[in-house]
């Protein structure tokens, strides 16, 4: 870093007879901010993104695939834009719980399969039909976009929060100016 960055940057911090008490406000109130964004920040999004992930994966972990049976015809839909038709509808099954009960409900299943069809449901730990959970690709992909917002959430406060500082320090040292014209603008005005 070269001595007139060096310089530039800190100013404030320096000894000097022009240096006000707001302009060493200003730069602390710059460094806390920074320690803020970048420690807090990755803290937040840190223990955000475990906060998601980890029920995220527990869910996973307490459902079930199961084989069932479609009770009626699952219905097409129109292939769509690309050609493919890898879409899912609701139709009725029916599948054994843990109990050795048969139960019937309506599931997500692929289009376009025939009645008495095997198929796939996921149940929970009673047995009852549940949505198929999020891979731990997907809870780790929602976990990271949950934490990088939580961290970018902390910085934007902060900023916003360093801008308050910096309005209110600028008011004052507009007053300040204010009343040392005052001050001096009847002599100068005088001699004129």
């Amino acid at each position: 870093m070269s001595a007139k960055v060096r310089t530039r940057l800190l100013w404030r911090w320096r000894r000097n007879p022009l240096r006000r008490r707001s302009d060493v406000v200003e730069a602390w109130a710059a460094l806390v901010a920074g320690l803020v964004m970048a420690v807090g920040g990755t803290a937040a999004g840190v223990a955000t993104a475990d906060a998601v992930e980890r029920p995220l994966l527990v869910e996973r972990a307490e459902r079930h695939q199961v084989p069932a049976r479609l009770l009626e015809n699952a219905p097409a839909t129109q292939p769509s834009a690309d050609g493919s038709r890898a879409g899912r509808v609701p139709a009725e099954v029916r599948w054994k719980a843990p109990d050795g009960s048969v139960r019937t409900g309506t599931a997500q299943v692929p289009e376009g399969r025939a009645a008495g069809t095997a198929t796939v449901v996921w149940t929970d730990g009673h047995g009852r039909l549940v949505p198929e959970p999020l891979t731990p690709r997907e809870a780790e992909t929602r976990a990271a976009l949950t934490g990088a917002t939580a961290a970018a959430g902390v910085g934007l406060m902060t900023l916003a929060g360093r801008r308050v500082v910096r309005w209110r320090l600028d008011r004052r040292r507009a007053e300040e100016w204010e009343r040392a014209w005052a001050e001096v603008e009847p002599r100068w005005s005088s001699r004129g």
